[in-house]
């Protein structure tokens, strides 16, 4: 469903993305991890073709990003990590809004509208103001505006940041529904437990370069660490255990 081939983009002097090549599968959940600065984000937008790289391919459905695009991303859901929302308008007016943009209309629109502002528990607050709504409820929003248009694929950065347990909880089973309707889910994400509990696979970026992937397992056995922890694994992967002690040790002087 995914297909990137020696993705790279460079800035001047700096090498953001480098020769990224992987691939996910249809009906996966796919987590994307790495430091701050790795390129994660730099790759999630080229992924989705608000950037273009410098070099390298990404296909899509089969399709290539750069010589179908408004194709490819009609088949797209994306939500980056700095997401936009019109405050002054309602819940509803903004999921309208957006139906517009994807082109959909006729009879079952408003019913899918309201369908998804119910599986995000909406429902009750479609009549108020943006502006009204909490940071998690936000994010609630832009999910089900992204997925209106019942893209094959779902790009997300970041996407349980600031949710309390409980949104959290429902983006998680949300998800899991996605995954078993045969979407393809691309996500990045700092927190481990999340990723260790929905990602099927895990790819690990550092300084642009993809350093590892696999599964869960996989991931622990390539690091060759006795602590069971995602979290001592990718640390491990990414070269920043000695940091952590350094500090520790540091701290303790």
């Amino acid at each position: 469903m995914i297909r990137l081939e020696n993705l790279t983009k460079r800035y001047q002097q700096v090498t953001a993305v480098d020769e990224v090549s992987l691939e996910v599968a249809s009906g996966e959940i796919y987590g994307f991890l790495g430091p701050n600065g790795a390129g994660k984000t730099t790759t999630i937008k080229m992924l989705a073709g608000v950037m273009r790289p410098t070099s390298g391919r990404i296909f899509i459905n089969g399709l290539d990003l750069q010589t179908n695009p408004i194709e490819v991303k009609s088949r797209v859901g994306f939500i980056p990590d700095r997401p936009f929302l019109y405050e002054k308008l309602t819940g509803l007016e903004f999921m309208t809004f957006m139906a517009n943009l994807y082109g959909l209309n006729g009879q079952g629109r408003e019913k899918r509208i309201g369908q998804f502002l119910e599986l995000f528990e909406l429902a009750e607050w479609g009549r108020e103001l943006v502006g009204s709504y909490s940071h998690g409820m936000k994010q609630r929003l832009i999910m089900s505006a992204a997925l209106l248009h019942e893209p094959r694929v779902f790009i997300v950065d970041e996407p349980l940041v600031g949710l309390d347990p409980k949104g959290a909880r429902l983006i998680k089973r949300i998800f899991n529904r996605l995954r078993d309707s045969g979407l393809t889910v691309f996500m990045s994400t700092h927190t481990m437990g999340i990723a260790e509990e929905l990602c099927d696979r895990i790819g690990i970026i550092q300084k642009g370069k993809l350093v590892a992937e696999g599964t869960v397992t996989e991931l622990k056995e390539l690091a060759g660490q006795e602590d069971p922890r995602l979290e001592s694994v990718f640390l491990h992967l990414t070269g920043d255990e000695a940091f952590g002690t350094e500090e520790i040790n540091f701290i303790g002087q």
